[in-house]
């Protein structure tokens, strides 16, 4: 007889093109797969994009453990664990046939986690899915439902913002990073407690304040200069923060998060611009999302002209950076060169997966719309010499299967805290206009 404490959960298939491990995660409660999910991960096997090879890991692995016949009862996961099994039929249940007209595969899934309610009556089974509309139906018929949260952070509120105010600060100290090397031990600033590794500080003193980063090597706060980034200035404090890490060379990994007109985007492009000479290539890629979950099909023209529009704000960018200076300067000349040699490419994430990333400044934009394998996957192709930003707005997620818990950018800042190769900071004071500032706050 089944142990009653042990839970079953019912996938859904974003759960799996998700993660294609997700059935590891249950620790000793038992997973079913309704034949639904099978039918629509075969539509999945073919392809570049992460969901396929997602779809591929999975059936491969559940092949695996199956055998040559799954049984009734399923199959084992491993010691400490429950089993899997795949559910082939189950009965129609009224109060979904009533309550819906069409016969959809999220609906023959839900009546799957329906069916093994019934049948297994004090036994807790719990529809696992990413679809929000899906989980909001089955807790209207009764069925339990759940996000699956084991790649989700713990809570925004407590996401790493990558800075800190100090206040009464003693105004020997602050002047110490005035003179000499700008630096002072940790030793000497007792009122900053367990600072992390590239961690910023505005410190202050009544009038007098600096800006510092900690250097977790020498356990010393650095002094962070204002610098000209390939003629961008940076306008405060949080932006000064980015800058310095971006040109930081023992810093392989900047996240930058912040809303729309805070400047994550142009100033990691003119960071790479600026110390161009290190790096073989400088590549700006974001991920395609078509906008109302249009395909890219509808669109006019051939793919270039496809993907022009997803590209385009990565081209404005540079062309702020490029009006910095006079059409016929060097610097402005230099900008078209790099394209034209593609030694600056702009490109769609997609199109980079399989390449080998050696010595290059490479850009991720809108990094929120990522999942965590997409993020992971980017990063262990880094080769050596190469330097990744992921840039984006955490509070503006345009892929219907993430949020502001369990999207890359999020999880990426979180694992990520306190490793000494990488740097974060949230960039919170928009720079666009007094216009663009005054629609952020009141709109």
């Amino acid at each position: 007889m089944k142990d009653q404490s042990r839970k079953l959960f019912v996938l859904d298939t974003n759960v799996i093109l998700h993660d294609s491990n997700c059935i590891r995660n249950f620790q000793e409660h038992d997973v079913a797969i309704p034949i639904t999910v099978l039918e629509e991960l075969d539509k999945f096997k073919r392809g570049n994009e992460d969901i396929h090879f997602q779809a591929r890991q999975f059936l491969r692995e559940l092949d695996q453990l199956t055998g040559d016949l799954l049984s009734t009862t399923g199959a084992p996961l491993g010691p400490g664990r429950g089993g899997v099994r795949v559910i082939l039929g189950a009965e129609q249940d009224d109060r979904i046939a009533s309550a819906f007209l069409q016969n959809t595969p999220d609906h023959r899934i839900l009546n799957t986690a329906a069916s093994l309610q019934k049948e297994r009556l004090g036994r807790r089974v719990i529809l696992v899915s990413k679809d929000t509309n899906l989980r909001m139906k089955a807790k209207g018929l009764g069925v339990l439902a759940q996000d699956y949260t084991s790649d989700k952070i713990e809570s925004f509120d407590k996401l790493y913002m990558g800075k800190r105010v100090v206040e009464d600060v003693e105004a020997d100290v602050i002047g110490g990073f005035y003179t000499g090397s700008g630096k002072v031990s940790a030793e000497d600033l007792p009122g900053v407690t367990n600072p992390i590794a590239n961690e910023n500080f505005v410190l202050r003193a009544g009038s007098k304040s600096v800006l510092v980063s900690f250097k977790a090597s020498d356990n010393t706060f650095v002094r962070v200069e204002k610098k000209n980034c390939y003629g961008i200035n940076p306008r405060n404090a949080e932006q000064s923060f980015a800058v310095n890490a971006l040109l930081d060379d023992d810093v392989k990994l900047v996240t930058l998060a912040g809303t729309a007109g805070t400047g994550k985007t142009l100033l990691a492009l003119a960071a790479a611009l600026e110390c161009r000479q290190q790096y073989r290539q400088i590549l700006l890629a974001r991920p395609v999302v078509p906008l109302s979950n249009r395909d890219l099909g509808f669109l006019p023209g051939d793919i270039t002209d496809k993907l022009d529009p997803y590209m385009q704000p990565l081209y404005d960018n540079l062309t702020v950076i490029r009006h910095q200076f006079h059409e016929s300067s060097p610097a402005a000349q230099r900008i078209q060169e790099m394209r034209e040699s593609e030694k600056l490419l702009v490109t769609p994430l997609a199109y980079i997966r399989g390449r080998s990333l050696q010595k290059i400044f490479f850009i991720v934009d809108e990094a929120q719309n990522l999942t965590p394998h997409e993020v992971k996957t980017i990063i262990t192709r880094a080769g050596e010499g190469t330097k990744i930003i992921f840039t984006g707005d955490i509070r503006q997620i345009d892929q219907p299967y993430l949020d502001t818990l369990s999207n890359g950018l999020s999880y990426l800042i979180n694992r990520m805290v306190g490793q000494s190769i990488f740097a974060h900071i949230t960039l919170e004071k928009g720079e666009r206009s007094a216009l663009a500032d005054l629609a952020s706050e009141l709109l």
